[in-house]
């Protein structure tokens, strides 16, 4: 019998490049809790890679409600929601999401991705327009394609762009305009009060990823809709389970008929085994911590405050962030991926970044602080970024 050729074994090449750019990578693996200083590849680190920017993955009040869950009804739903994977406590904390958001009626998915991607589909199709900021995430990206709607990208934050794009569009179809909240990558905002204005302007669903916004901005972390004082202006709020909630999963936040209408359309939902309830009664336990302990939400940023401005002192660019996602970039993806190498032998872990996660020259160490870190571990890692940046000649 002849021997197969391998089919995957263009591959080998697609690696090969990746290891030429210094962007091939081994996975860290964590060995502890998701905390401000853990144990990953067997070493002792502060943590400045998570996205668990209150702490709440460890909360005592998130650990209980998910154990109390567990004893009452089990590890698993057992199925999608549309049959018989809708629980109670499902129901309950879409309840509480939506008066949490301030908004009719909220429904939560397995992930912020799909969250977005089953959002963005469901609601348009190839007759329609959707204008989207070039830094948008990814899950909005994939969503656009998949609705094959015509795709039209303005320069990040440019409103004029934004509304020339606007102005040129045929008057037929719906029409989407969509940005981030908060942007991943760089940790800035997005422009919500002109957006808003230009999607009542020309008539566009208003459509904002509030991801890295939830339970980070507005009062009690209620996100960039809240801190702007969007409400009522932005159609459809996407947020997520997943970061500052502590726990898994995300969620879209809007009218009654939106929502009714996603439960009817959208493929993640209707295909997607729901939550297990240990996550749900995490995550309304996550929400009374919000609103009972705010004080934790003033910890992060003062740990945000001081070391964003440690950074720059030391002289580091740390781009346009407006939020505790604060960027180290350097540029080039080797030396991005050098300085993160160095950090961690060195006791810090915060990863490298590069294309196509960021624009090629863009390539950057992201730091992201949580409000459990202590001061003594952010001035370690400040000591470690002026240590690598000096032996790698960035600074």
């Amino acid at each position: 019998m002849t021997p197969r050729a391998d089919p995957l074994s263009f591959l080998a090449a697609e690696m090969a490049s990746l290891e030429r750019e210094g962007l091939r990578r081994t996975l860290r693996v964590l060995e502890g809790e998701q905390k401000a200083t853990t144990i990953v590849d067997h070493r002792s680190v502060v943590n400045l890679s998570s996205n668990n920017y209150l702490g709440l993955t460890t909360h005592p009040r998130l650990r209980e409600r998910a154990i109390d869950a567990i004893r009452t009804y089990g590890v698993g739903s057992g199925s999608v929601r549309t049959i018989a994977g809708t629980m109670e406590i499902h129901m309950e904390l879409e309840r509480r999401l939506a008066a949490f958001k301030r908004t009719e009626a909220a429904v939560v998915f397995q992930s912020g991705f799909t969250a977005n991607a089953g959002t963005v589909a469901s609601l348009l199709g190839p007759d329609d327009l959707v204008v989207s900021d070039e830094l948008n995430h990814a899950s909005i990206i994939d969503g656009c394609r998949l609705s094959r709607a015509t795709i039209k990208v303005f320069p990040h934050k440019d409103l004029d762009a934004a509304r020339s794009i606007l102005r040129m569009l045929p008057a037929v179809g719906r029409r989407l305009l969509i940005t981030d909240g908060v942007f991943s990558m760089d940790g800035d905002l997005g422009p919500l009060p002109g957006l808003c204005a230009l999607a009542e302007e020309y008539g566009c669903i208003m459509m904002v990823d509030d991801a890295h916004a939830s339970g980070v901005f507005g009062k009690n972390g209620r996100g960039t809709i809240d801190h702007f004082n969007m409400h009522g202006r932005v159609d459809v709020q996407v947020g997520t389970l997943s970061k500052a909630i502590g726990v898994l999963g995300g969620y879209v936040a809007g009218s009654g008929l939106l929502i009714d209408y996603l439960c009817h359309r959208a493929r993640p939902f209707l295909f997607s085994t729901s939550h297990p309830p240990s996550v749900a009664a995490a995550c309304i336990a996550a929400l009374d911590v919000l609103l009972e302990e705010p004080a934790i939400i003033e910890r992060l940023w003062e740990n945000a405050r001081f070391f964003k401005s440690g950074l720059q002192a030391l002289g580091f660019d740390t781009g346009t962030s407006e939020s505790p996602i604060t960027p180290v970039i350097v540029g080039d993806a080797a030396l991005a991926m050098k300085l993160s190498d160095e950090l961690f032998a060195a006791g810090v872990f915060a990863q490298g970044i590069g294309f196509p996660t960021v624009a090629r020259g863009r390539a950057r160490v992201r730091t992201i602080v949580t409000a459990t870190h202590s001061r003594d571990e952010l001035s370690f890692a400040l000591q470690a970024f002026e240590s690598a940046g000096r032996k790698l000649g960035i600074r």
